[in-house]
């Protein structure tokens, strides 16, 4: 990990205070930067696909796995 460089970004490059940046995880900070690297953005496919493995209750309760 380069933190020097993370510390310019955070520091210099975002104006972040000290406390701010290090409250940070490097993948928030990547984020503030417009560094991200994850996939592309869930299509409505793939949104159908999830909402058919966890489908709202008829009653509109939240499920918390106690059950």
């Amino acid at each position: 990990m380069d933190w020097p460089g993370l510390q310019r970004l955070g520091l210099v490059g975002l104006g972040l205070k000290p406390a701010d940046f290090w409250a940070l995880t490097p993948v928030e900070l990547w984020l503030m930067a417009g560094l991200e690297q994850g996939g592309k953005a869930m299509d409505r496919r793939g949104l159908d696909a999830l909402m058919a493995l966890h489908p709202d209750s008829d009653r509109g309760e939240m499920h918390d796995g106690s059950e």
